[in-house]
């Protein structure tokens, strides 16, 4: 007996490239996929552990490629959330906010302002001088799943400017070069953007045109939360397009929806921007999650110059009348900066999570429902939620569109990015639902395209993007991150009533030949490691592109 390898029988092998689907045994050994056989062909007997797969679909494990779990890796080690979809690879530090490379300073506003996303234990050590040091944390104390990094460009820009409004100078935008290039020879694999939260709203084109010459120089690629998703949509991609022709790097453009009532029926215009920048030879994928609805915090609907500096300059705006009266002409008249240029309906505004548990009564309740029951306006309803909640509410937003979502989701250049956020007590169903939809609702139920085609949006197209060698395919030789499911059963079971479900029809999912959760759940292996960008040394710019990035 091989008392160190898997036997996985007769499984119909979907190997990631969009390939029909084969029979075939498959061992795996020390992390790897040792050999791929004829099925039937090899004996149970010789290897420590055996799966009989006879009407399984055996696939490369799932890529997600936009992931709010930067804390929970580490305080919920045993991440059930996303294994049990299949995912064994997610991408952190996203939306221009997170905790690495980060100073005490800037980690104090930073850790208050994304709580709803991630947490703010004040029981653990957060917050890492460096990508290096946050990965090596990963990397010492076990993880579940691998994980690729960005570096966050608000946290970047908090170092060298604070969260305040103003353009950056050349000096400063030389020294927020300097820190994007430190975290990708780290090992972050590009750099995000958070272009609604403060303070990466406030940077200009030319700050970002030179950082993205640094992600070109290094091959690193641009994932922009982008000026607005409402109002503007496709002006603001059409703004990340031309930033990632100009300079030479990289586009994913995430959670790539066209939401709020102006862009529905809209999504197909989008399509047009990319294919035409494909057509040119910029490098661009884009990701979506399945679902209508989107999620964050309620703080993200106020207006950018009231969200400024800390937390308590922001609940200080809130109670001066000047300042009170400003924010809801924004939010309920002008259309906020901070809700995409929209203008706030309450009636979509449905809280998610809380970090008051005074508060816990309005989780799964409309900021509109809340208000009528008081009798407020609802407004008011929304500042004095803040207030108590300190910044730390979590919203669902419901304003997506199922035509934008299955328009979008057909295209080649689509990979598949939950954007879950796995804290609160009612978080978004896709945190626990996502990668199992698309294969059950969009792929079987609604057939918009074949099971290999989608295996290959969420494992071979994402590694592709991330640079990752000898990942996000069934080869032999090639890492053995696997998922083994029953394609007559696999869907989410998750839902916006009771979201922390696992889903239905994953059998078996492996990290790095480990089996990681099986028929009993999560087995607690850590199997997981930090998949460190593996960026060129950097070759010499022009003065010219150093100053606005390289051009095409």
């Amino acid at each position: 007996m091989d008392t160190a390898s898997t036997l996985i029988s007769r499984a119909t092998v979907v190997d990631g490239t969009g390939a029909p689907g084969r029979d075939a045994d498959v061992v795996l050994e020390a992390g790897r996929i040792r050999a791929i056989a004829r099925p039937g062909s090899l004996d149970p007997s010789e290897h420590l552990e055996h799966f009989e797969a006879a009407g399984l679909v055996l696939t490369p494990g799932f890529i997600d490629m936009h992931a709010h779990s930067d804390l929970q890796v580490l305080l919920t080690p045993e991440h059930t959330a996303k294994l049990s979809q299949g995912v064994t690879t997610e991408v952190l530090g996203q939306d221009g906010l997170s905790y690495a490379p980060i100073t005490p300073e800037v980690l104090a506003v930073v850790r208050q302002k994304i709580a709803g996303w991630n947490d703010d234990p004040r029981d653990r050590e957060i917050g890492w001088p460096t990508v290096r040091a946050y990965l090596d944390e990963l990397d010492t104390a076990g993880i579940a799943a691998n994980v690729a990094y960005l570096v966050p460009h608000g946290v970047v820009r908090a170092q060298v400017m604070g969260f305040d409004e103003g353009a950056a100078d050349a000096e400063q935008i030389g020294r927020m070069c300097a820190i994007l290039e430190q975290g990708l020879l780290d090992g972050a694999a590009g750099m995000s953007t958070g272009l609604t939260y403060t303070p990466g709203m406030y940077a200009d084109r030319a700050e970002l045109a030179a950082l993205c010459g640094v992600l070109a120089r290094h091959d690193g690629y641009l994932s922009p939360h982008t000026r607005s998703y409402g109002h503007g949509a496709l002006e603001a991609y059409a703004e990340m397009i031309d930033l990632a022709e100009v300079s030479g790097c990289a586009l994913h453009l995430t959670h790539a929806t066209m939401n709020f009532g102006e862009n529905e029926g809209r999504g197909g215009e989008l399509l047009e921007l990319v294919d035409a920048a494909l057509a040119r030879g910029v490098d661009i994928t884009l990701d979506t999650y399945p679902y209508l609805p989107g999620a964050t915090m309620l703080s993200a609907v106020l207006p950018s110059w009231a969200a400024a500096g800390d937390t308590e300059a922001i609940l200080a705006r809130f109670q001066d009348p000047a300042d009170r009266a400003r924010i809801r002409e924004d939010m309920e008249i002008n259309g906020s900066d901070g809700c995409h240029g929209v203008t706030v309906e309450y009636e979509t505004l449905e809280i998610s999570g809380v970090r008051n548990p005074e508060l816990a009564g309005l989780v799964g309740r409309t900021v509109q429902e809340i208000a009528e029951e008081t009798g407020e306006e609802p407004f008011d309803t929304a500042l004095r939620i803040m207030a108590a909640d300190r910044l730390g509410t979590g919203i669902l937003q419901h304003v997506g569109h199922e035509e934008n979502v299955r328009t979008i989701m057909a295209h080649p250049a689509h990979t598949g990015g939950s954007d879950g956020i796995l804290i609160g007590a009612k978080p978004h169903p896709r945190a626990w639902g996502t990668f199992p939809r698309f294969l059950g609702h969009y792929v079987r139920d609604e057939k918009l395209m074949s099971l290999e085609e989608m295996v290959h949006h969420l494992s071979g197209r994402p590694a592709q993007r991330l640079r990752l060698r000898e990942r996000g395919e069934i080869r032999e030789g090639w890492a053995a991150d696997l998922v083994l499911l029953d394609p007559s059963t696999v869907d989410a079971a998750s839902t916006f009533a009771e979201p922390r479900q696992p889903a239905r029809g994953i059998r078996a999912v492996w990290v790095n030949g480990a089996l990681a959760y099986g028929e009993d759940g999560a087995t607690g292996r850590r199997a997981g490691r930090a998949l460190r960008g593996e960026v060129e040394s950097p070759h010499p710019l022009s003065p010219r592109v150093a100053e606005h990035g390289p051009h095409r």
